[in-house]
Parts: C-alpha cells; sequence; structure tokens
C-alpha cells in the first residue's frame, strides 16, 4: 500500500509517497531505504507501481515530488531559485528531515542530473546508484520539446498548457499512456499557473552543459556500484550514451530494456522493478 505524506522542511511543503515492507520482520537489519526521483515533466507518480514491487520484496521505497513539481510546493523564484544547487540542498534536507542518511538511490530523465549530482556531492549517502535514462555524459541534450520550455515568453506560454504532459511522456517512448494517467500528470498544471511557471523557472536554470560536465568527471572516480537501466527506444537519450558512461565508470554496468523509451518506469515498471530488485539485492549479498 502506498502512503501519501506532506511535510514541511524549510518552510518548503514536499508530498511524497512511500511503501513501507510488507513483512518488516523479515526485512534484514542492514537493508537501507530506496529514494526515486523522477524526471520531467512528471511527478511521484510515476513510480506507483515500482514502490510497491519494491515493499513487497521488503524495501522502504520512498519518492518525493520534486519542488515545484506534482503536489509539492511550488514557490516564486524569490524563494527558491531552481537552479541544480538550490535542488541538491533541498533534497539534503528533505532526506535529512526523514532520517535518511544512506539510501539505494533511483534516478530518471533530465532532472536525473540533479540526484546525480547530489550523489557526487554527498557520496557517503549514497550507497548504490540506479540510473535510468538520464543525461549521464556531456553529449547529452535537452531535446527541444524541452528547450523551447525555457524561451522567454515562448516557454512561459507553452507551460501553461496541460498538454504538454501528454506530449512528452508519449513523445518519449512512442506509446499510449492511459487517460486515466495523464488525468493525474495534467492536475498540477490544470489546478493553477504555478507549476508551469516552475516548470519554465526549472528549464531555465537546469545548467545541463555544466551538470553533465560535473557528472563525468565525479563518476569516473566513483568507487560504488551504478546501474544503468537503459530503455532503448528514447528518441532524446539513446543507448550510446549509456554505454560512453559504462567505459568511463569503472563500478558501472548496463542493463538494456527492450521495448522501453525515456520514461522506463511509465513504459514497462516490471522491467524496472525486476532490474532494481536484482541489482540492490546484491548488496547484501
Amino acid at each position: 500500500m502506498i502512503k501519501e505524506n506532506l511535510i514541511a522542511v524549510n518552510g518548503l511543503d514536499w508530498f511524497y509517497r512511500e511503501a513501507e515492507p510488507v513483512n518488516p520482520s523479515a526485512v534484514p537489519a542492514n537493508r537501507l531505504p530506496v529514494v526515486l526521483l523522477h524526471g520531467l515533466p512528471a511527478h511521484s507518480y510515476s513510480w506507483q507501481h515500482v514502490l510497491p514491487a519494491l515493499a513487497e520484496q521488503g524495501f522502504r521505497a520512498v519518492a518525493p515530488d520534486w519542488i515545484g513539481f506534482g503536489r509539492s510546493e511550488k514557490p516564486e523564484r524569490r524563494r527558491f531559485a531552481y537552479t541544480p544547487d538550490a535542488y541538491v540542498e533541498a533534497l539534503a534536507t528533505w532526506l535529512d528531515h526523514l532520517e535518511i542518511q544512506r539510501c539505494l538511490l533511483v534516478v530518471q530523465g533530465f532532472l536525473g542530473s540533479v540526484g546525480l549530482q547530489y550523489a557526487l556531492r554527498y557520496p557517503e549517502r549514497v550507497e548504490r546508484l540506479a540510473v535510468l535514462n538520464a543525461p549521464v555524459t556531456i553529449t547529452a541534450r535537452l531535446p527541444w520539446k524541452m528547450k523551447q520550455m525555457g524561451i522567454p515568453l515562448v516557454g512561459e506560454m507553452l507551460t501553461q498548457d496541460p498538454l504538454l504532459v501528454d506530449r512528452l511522456l508519449e513523445g518519449g517512448g512512442g506509446y499510449r499512456v492511459e487517460d486515466a494517467d495523464l488525468d493525474i500528470y495534467r492536475r498540477p498544471f490544470l489546478k493553477s499557473s504555478e507549476a508551469g511557471r516552475s516548470l519554465f523557472a526549472l528549464i531555465q536554470n537546469l545548467k545541463l552543459a555544466e551538470a553533465t560536465a560535473e557528472i563525468e568527471a565525479g563518476f569516473a572516480k566513483w568507487p560504488r556500484p551504478i546501474l544503468l537501466a537503459w530503455g532503448i527506444r528514447d528518441p532524446w537519450l539513446p543507448l550510446a550514451v549509456a554505454e560512453s558512461f559504462v567505459k568511463l565508470a569503472a563500478n558501472a554496468e548496463l542493463v538494456a530494456l527492450e521495448e522501453v523509451g525515456h520514461y522506463p518506469q511509465q513504459d514497462w515498471h516490471e522491467k524496472v522493478s525486476a532490474a532494481l530488485l536484482d541489482f540492490f539485492r546484491r548488496q547484501e549479498i
């Protein structure tokens, strides 16, 4: 069962979904929680099937809505800068509030760059890292469908259109997303203009070139295991990006997900859950 929570951390309201282990008495004492970070323009609902799959196998699984997304707060820029640095520090503080000092971290999509920067800046807090179709090398580029959302005037109009969710989620893999799911993804954009303004601010401040340079340099020296579970139908981040990363990161392994696109947990959650469980269980052997 997935619990829905809303907490205030440093004056910002974070919404997150959480699934507790089904049989907690059988969970090994050294088992770490799994933290799952969503990509653009989704929110924690994208992990709706992965959360219970992890809990069924004895993992505590937690998935927040990033600030500016889903049901988390969407502050004005004077209160939150929407830069990678701001997101990294906000995530660190949120995890402190949940008393998660070490975790198994999963990142996805173009917001995944922020999760990767968090891992590099707080390496003692990430035991294992799983990456699903995120910008991990300097060759990664924000697709035009997203990049144009940061252009003044044009982007401000585009990000107020709730159908942008449909175009991105379905355009990232070529699969039709169920209407019931799209209704949930669209809801923040239908509720107020704040969701669009937050998305516009983030894309303007994502600094992807700087982020990927930090990611490439940092993970070349990363000492812990990394899994790249990669949807090979991704039109924006091809398999070659993951293959290049595996060559530079000594402890990285690659699992190619057939018939899966940019949003693996949305396209084919069973494959994602299986890959994550295999990777995380090996920590305990």
